[in-house]
C-alpha cells in the first residue's frame, strides 16, 4: 500500500521514525447513492486538510496521542465504478491492513461505505458490536432501488449474522424500518435523540463491556445547526459533550477494532465543520488505544 507522506497525512505532523504506526487512515471518497446534498466524495480530503490544524495536545488524556499511536494515511486511489465493486475493494484494504494488526480509520464518503468496510472484521470475530452513531436508522433494505444505498447501511451491516447494533441519535426512519426494529431488538438497540436527557448509561456496560466494537459515525447524528454540512441534516441531534463522553465510555470497558466516519459535505469557506470532524476522528483513536488491555 502507498501512503501519504507524514506531513501530508492526517494530523500532518513530522515523521516520528522510532513509533511503529497502529492506525491506517483510508480515504474512501465514495458517492453513489447520495439522496439530497452531495459533496461527500470531498469529505476524505478536507478531513485531512483540517487534521493539520488540530492541537496535537489532549487535555483529557494530558498528553500527545498520536505519539504512542502512530499514523499513517494511504495516498487516495481510484475508487471503482460500480458500486458492488468498490464496497468490495474497501473491504479488501481492511482486510489487508488488519492482516497487518493496524487499526483501519475509513473517511467517507457516503454512509455505504460501513457494509464494506466491517466485512472483514466480521469474518475476523465471533461476535462484533458496531456502535452507530446517526440521525437515521439505515434499516431500510433498499432505497431507490438500491439495496447498498445509504439508507441501507446499517440493514446491510446486519447482514451478517455475528452482528450487533448500538445506535445512538436516532431521530428520523420509515415505519419499515420501525416495524423491522421492533421485530429485531435482539439486535438492536436505540438510543432516540429524543430521550437523550433520560439515557441510561449504565446499559452500556451490558451492552459492550468485553466486546469488539466497531464504531461507524455519520455526521448528519450532530445536530444540524453544529453540522449542516452534510447530505440530509437534521434538526434535534447530539452535540459535542453529548457524544464524546458515549465513546470514552465504550473504549474502556471494549476492545474498539476499527472505525469509519462519514457523509461529511464539506461547504466551501466553513471550514469549522470540517475541523469538527478532524477532532473527532483524533479523539476516537485516542480514546480506542488509551484504554486498549
Amino acid at each position: 500500500m502507498n501512503y501519504l507522506n507524514q506531513k501530508k497525512g492526517f494530523l500532518g505532523y513530522d515523521a516520528i521514525h522510532d513509533i511503529k504506526p497502529k492506525v491506517v487512515v483510508v480515504p474512501f471518497g465514495l458517492e453513489k447513492t447520495v439522496s439530497y446534498g452531495v459533496g461527500t466524495k470531498n469529505g476524505p480530503k478536507e478531513i485531512i486538510k483540517a487534521s493539520h490544524q488540530v492541537e496535537l495536545f489532549d487535555e483529557d488524556l494530558n498528553k500527545e496521542p498520536y505519539k504512542e499511536i502512530g499514523i499513517q494515511t494511504l495516498k487516495p486511489f481510484k475508487i471503482k465504478n460500480k458500486l458492488n465493486e468498490a464496497l468490495n475493494q474497501l473491504s479488501e484494504v481492511n482486510e489487508k491492513i488488519l492482516s497487518e494488526r493496524k487499526f483501519p480509520l475509513v473517511f467517507g464518503g457516503e454512509h455505504s461505505i460501513t457494509p464494506g468496510s466491517i466485512k472483514p472484521f466480521a469474518k475476523k470475530y465471533d461476535d462484533l458490536i458496531i456502535l452507530h452513531f446517526d440521525a437515521h436508522a439505515d434499516l431500510r433494505e433498499s432505497y431507490s432501488g438500491e439495496k447498498f444505498s445509504h439508507a441501507s447501511a446499517i440493514k446491510r451491516c446486519l447482514d451478517f449474522n455475528n452482528i450487533k447494533v448500538v445506535s445512538f441519535g436516532i431521530r428520523n426512519l420509515s415505519k419499515f424500518e420501525m416495524d423491522f426494529y421492533n421485530k429485531n431488538k435482539d439486535r438492536i438497540e436505540i438510543f432516540w435523540a429524543k430521550d437523550k436527557g433520560v439515557w441510561d448509561f449504565e446499559k452500556l456496560n451490558d451492552l459492550f463491556s468485553g466486546k469488539n466494537v466497531y464504531i461507524t459515525f455519520d455526521v448528519d447524528g450532530f445536530d444540524s445547526s453544529i453540522m449542516p454540512a452534510t447530505g440530509t441534516p437534521e434538526p434535534g441531534g447530539l452535540f459535542w459533550d453529548d457524544v464524546l463522553p458515549i465513546i470514552k465510555k465504550v473504549c474502556q470497558i471494549s476492545n474498539v477494532v476499527g472505525a469509519d466516519i462519514n457523509e461529511l459535505a464539506p461547504i466551501k469557506k466553513f471550514d469549522s465543520y470540517n475541523f469538527l470532524v478532524a477532532k473527532l476522528a483524533y479523539k476516537i483513536i485516542s480514546y480506542a488505544f488509551e484504554f486498549k488491555k
